[in-house]
């Protein structure tokens, strides 16, 4: 039973040693930038980098294609959001109930909703 226990204080040992070595290893390794940044246009600040940004669905206007891309998004919850148009905020699709609150938290920075006035001018 001893042994069993001085095994286990060893490994306890080792493990305490060796985390805050393998932590020193990830700070010291650069990190790299994600694959949707890309450096900025001449002239800009060296080093500057800008992510690309995928232009966000309008909710009032979007086909039932662009929605079916969204994450998560299946063909039901499409026609149901074409159906509970128009909307004035990206939130009325929790409070009209077509998404979870899971499902919203995938979408929201994917979406927008532009309003009426805006697409006339």
């Amino acid at each position: 039973m001893k042994s069993r226990i001085h095994v286990l204080v060893l490994i306890a040992l080792a493990a305490a040693v060796a985390l805050p070595l393998v932590a020193l290893a990830d700070e010291s390794t650069p990190a790299t930038p994600p694959a949707a940044e890309q450096p900025m246009h001449q002239g800009a600040h060296k080093g500057a980098t800008v992510a690309k940004a995928t232009p966000a669905v309008d909710l009032n206007s979007a086909s039932k294609n662009e929605l079916t891309q969204l994450p998560g998004l299946t063909d039901e919850v499409a026609d149901k959001i074409i159906g509970a148009r128009p909307f004035k905020s990206r939130t009325e699709l929790l409070s009209k109930k077509l998404v979870t609150r899971a499902e919203y938290s995938k979408l929201r920075t994917h979406i927008t909703v532009k309003s009426a006035e805006s697409k006339k001018s």
